[in-house]
């Protein structure tokens, strides 16, 4: 662990976000700790080789450290607060995103050996940080020195680390969704639904027709899988958008309302401002601030 955690912090000298030459492979790294900050999660494997974060979804924690790594099968909107950072001991991690299409293509090829115990039926989890996977996250990082390689070498190397997930205490959960046909294959797709149309209004009965599930399977799974309703899933991905475009886009509270699917911009700014602390234009004043400081 000791190697890559030198090698994010060099990665990370010159701010808190690195996007590298690795399509899909960001690394990390905070000074102290942070508020709680909503966001969404896509499928991806997060590894912290120093510090500590919590990650709240529904009404559920998950805290991930150097020994536990964070793996989410699903989009997931969360609230993410880092909880152990100083200037002396900066928090550093990397973010991986999964292709589950890649994850179902090894699932094909490979004759697998079954995972090890799962832990959870969410589709977030924490799991046990191995060497293996560990050196395979080395290997990638140090791709970055020698890019002509990266190309060829970083799907290897990132096949590696899908097959150590795939095998490891929480591989069951990412065969599932991955698995065309399975329960969580299905809410995967209503998932996606639910992300392409913000703006419609959501009736849980036609949502669950078109995956093939019963309303009742279909909400009992949903809330299985993501600790939420669907209709408090698609609230926080309303929220988390509208948020995007005001402070991306530069659009006004009432527009970013009904662009997805508000009809109240009253109702919008209660709402908001429960989920972020703040009403919208305090919100995004303060993002704008923190951003032009930092």
């Amino acid at each position: 662990m000791e190697s890559l955690n030198e090698a994010i912090a060099r990665w990370t000298e010159q701010g808190e976000l690195h996007t590298t030459a690795i399509p899909d492979l960001a690394l990390f790294r905070r000074q102290e700790p942070t508020e709680p900050i909503s966001g969404l999660y896509e499928p991806s494997v997060c590894l912290v080789t120093q510090g500590a974060k919590v990650v709240k979804f529904g009404d559920e924690s998950l805290v991930y450290d150097a020994q536990h790594f964070l793996i989410t099968a699903i989009h997931m909107p969360t609230l993410v607060q880092v909880t152990e950072a100083s200037r002396e001991k900066p928090y550093l991690g990397l973010r991986l995103k999964l292709d589950l299409r890649e994850v179902s293509q090894l699932m094909l090829d490979s004759n697998l050996p079954k995972p090890r115990t799962q832990h959870t039926s969410r589709g977030m989890a924490t799991g046990e940080v191995t060497p293996q996977l560990v050196d395979a996250f080395r290997r990638m990082i140090a791709l970055l020195d020698d890019p002509m390689d990266i190309p060829i070498m970083a799907p290897v190397v990132q096949r590696e680390i899908i097959y150590r997930l795939l095998t490891g205490d929480q591989g069951e959960r990412l065969r599932q969704i991955a698995s065309t046909g399975s329960q969580g294959s299905q809410i995967a797709r209503a998932i996606d639904w639910l992300k392409g149309n913000l703006s419609h209004p959501l009736r849980i009965e036609d949502l669950a027709t078109k995956v093939n599930m019963s309303t009742s399977t279909f909400h009992h799974h949903f809330r299985t899988l993501t600790a939420m309703s669907p209709l408090q899933y698609q609230k926080m991905l309303r929220l988390n958008e509208a948020r995007r475009l005001m402070l991306a886009e530069r659009v006004d509270a009432t527009t970013a309302a009904f662009n997805v699917g508000y009809e109240s911009a009253s109702q919008f700014c209660r709402e908001y401002g429960r989920l972020f602390g703040a009403p919208p234009l305090r919100d995004i004043n303060r993002l704008r601030q923190t951003s032009v400081a930092a």
